[in-house]
């Protein structure tokens, strides 16, 4: 018989954030990020740097987290830890320490699918936020994923379309770079779009089959416009960034819903919700809530903080769960690539 409350300690350590939660059932108590700035000298994420703060990290980021919650580590019901995908290195000191934690406190081990995370965060308990009825569409987009979800519930997922190169997350990124915009620079693509003109400049959308994406090509166009204006006039960056940033994003944006509209046409579902760290940028949103009234959607979006990494994520996925009894034993081995 289950306990009336159950308590989830979750750890989140995929990529360069370490977090942790606390959750009670499907409702989040604390939720700690601790992030590392060492990485925005590099433009990049530096894998073994990545690695070394998380063990300086995790102690008290799960401290906090549940002095935050008010909770004690005696009444914890499991540990839930993200098994992947991600960085190997990152990922292995998550899953080793909560490995080690649910031992010593004698507790079930839940492993869980990052990405898995992003779709179920639809699921915690926020005022003021709705949950998705099954089935619905998810598009998950980040920095190393762009799928489209079939959800028929909280274990049976279904990818219908995903990237067959780069990843969403990366075309923002890259282009931002290319613009000599500071890391991580989507945020500030998002940022400058808001002011520029997204009709300024016209990219050619890919022509990908089916419900697939791809943006290497996307990317590639960008990089050769920008060095042939450069040529002409070094200014022109400078002088035309916003409606860049606008005239970027509006492509983007345009390419996953064009998908999105055939996904719904082909699969008659209505719902739909998004994730992941993509899901963030403000454009993206609104476009999405617009299409509400365009054409009759139900739109799911998740509360902020829930889009870019975090462990409540983790733990709604963790409470889940542990209804089902879907336990781990220490055998269990973090995975860099992990389907569903």
């Amino acid at each position: 018989m289950l306990p009336k409350d159950i308590f989830i300690l979750a750890i989140e350590s995929s990529c360069d954030d370490t977090a942790c939660a606390v959750l009670k059932n499907n409702k989040v108590l604390s939720n700690v990020v601790a992030g590392q700035k060492i990485h925005e000298l590099y433009g990049g994420v530096v894998p073994e740097l990545a690695s070394r703060a998380h063990q300086q990290n995790i102690v008290p980021v799960i401290e906090v987290a549940l002095k935050n919650a008010n909770v004690s580590k005696n009444q914890l019901s499991a540990i839930a830890f993200t098994q992947g995908p991600g960085l190997m290195g990152s990922l292995l000191v998550g899953t080793s320490f909560a490995k080690s934690l649910a031992m010593a406190l004698e507790i079930p081990l839940i492993a869980v699918n990052h990405m898995h995370a992003h779709i179920l965060a639809h699921f915690i308990d926020e005022e003021g936020f709705n949950k998705p009825d099954f089935p619905f569409l998810a598009l998950t987009i980040s920095g190393g994923h762009t799928q489209i979800v079939k959800v028929n519930g909280f274990f049976d997922l279904e990818i219908i379309g995903e990237t067959t190169d780069d990843a969403v997350g990366e075309a923002f990124d890259k282009s931002a770079k290319i613009l000599g915009l500071p890391y991580p620079g989507g945020p500030l693509v998002d940022k400058f779009a808001k002011e520029g003109n997204p009709k300024a400049f016209q990219f050619t959308k890919p022509k990908v089959p089916n419900l697939d994406f791809s943006f290497s090509g996307l990317k590639t166009q960008i990089l050769y416009f920008i060095q042939k204006n450069v040529a002409k006039d070094p200014d022109f960056i400078e002088q035309n960034k916003v409606d860049i940033c606008a005239s970027i994003q509006h492509t983007i944006i345009e390419i996953l819903m064009e998908k999105l509209k055939m996904a719904v046409s082909q699969t008659g579902i209505t719902q739909i919700a998004i994730g992941g760290g993509v899901s963030a940028n403000s454009g993206i949103r609104t476009t999405l809530k617009n299409a509400e009234n365009l054409y009759g959607w139900k739109t799911f979006i998740p509360k902020f903080e829930y889009t870019t990494d975090n462990a409540a994520m983790i733990g709604i996925v963790g409470y889940q769960k542990y209804l089902h009894d879907k336990f781990e034993d220490a055998t269990v081995t973090s995975k860099a690539r992990i389907e569903f």
